[in-house]
């Protein structure tokens, strides 16, 4: 399997008031989870949009996003190939567990396509909810059909916005101890947004952001 590490230079990241991000510089290998910490205002959350190309137009930025050594920054969002896990599961509520994961595979052979789907589920052990409705699951379970669909995708990397802060406590470090594990398996890079310290995955993978400006 190709492995892809994910390079972030900003040399500035700005609304037309204020600069956000400056001079920030971080190189994620694969299998690891940077974590980017900082309160609100300080660009967390404007960094993940410059990842995966979702930066308000109203934003300055200026620096470039290498994944495997290819500028991704100038590639439309749909060709970036960087997957996202937010705080909200943000599943379809109209479709099944197993339509759901199916709109995010890739075309192909329909029979293939169900495979990855029930191995999708393997992994994250939900293989009992395929046809469930997403109403009928706990948050923990939601959770888990969520990481499953970002995976499908197949990211070449993974960018995870404070995707544990709703979960309590004991489900929390086991939403944890998955999504890191899968990153490992997967050998893609990852960004973690968070604002808990119990959160980072590794301590020396780590960076700090200062705020600049009263909104993040």
């Amino acid at each position: 399997m190709e492995t892809m590490s994910l390079h972030l230079h900003i040399t500035r990241l700005a609304t037309p008031e204020a600069t956000l991000v400056s001079g920030l510089d971080i190189t994620i290998a694969p299998g690891t989870v940077h974590t980017l910490m900082g309160a609100s205002g300080s660009g967390k959350s404007s960094v993940l949009a410059a990842l995966c190309g979702t930066l308000a137009e109203a934003l300055v930025f200026e620096g470039a996003v290498q994944l495997n050594g290819v500028r991704i920054d100038i590639l439309p969002t749909q060709a970036r190939r960087v997957g996202i896990l937010f705080q909200d599961d943000l599943l379809f509520a109209h479709m099944t567990v197993r339509e759901n994961l199916l709109f995010a595979v890739p075309p192909g052979a329909q029979a293939g396509r169900e495979a990855r789907v029930l191995q999708a589920l393997a992994d994250v052990e939900m293989e009992a909810c395929l046809h469930a409705n997403p109403a009928t699951l706990s948050g923990g379970q939601r959770a888990r059909v969520a990481l499953a669909r970002a995976l499908l995708a197949q990211p070449q990397a993974l960018l995870l916005d404070e995707p544990f802060s709703r979960l309590d406590t004991a489900l929390r470090a086991r939403m944890r101890a998955l999504v890191f594990g899968m990153v490992r398996a997967r050998a893609i890079p990852a960004l973690l947004v968070t604002h808990d310290a119990a959160d980072v995955a590794d301590p020396a993978l780590l960076t700090r952001l200062q705020p600049n400006c009263p909104q993040d």
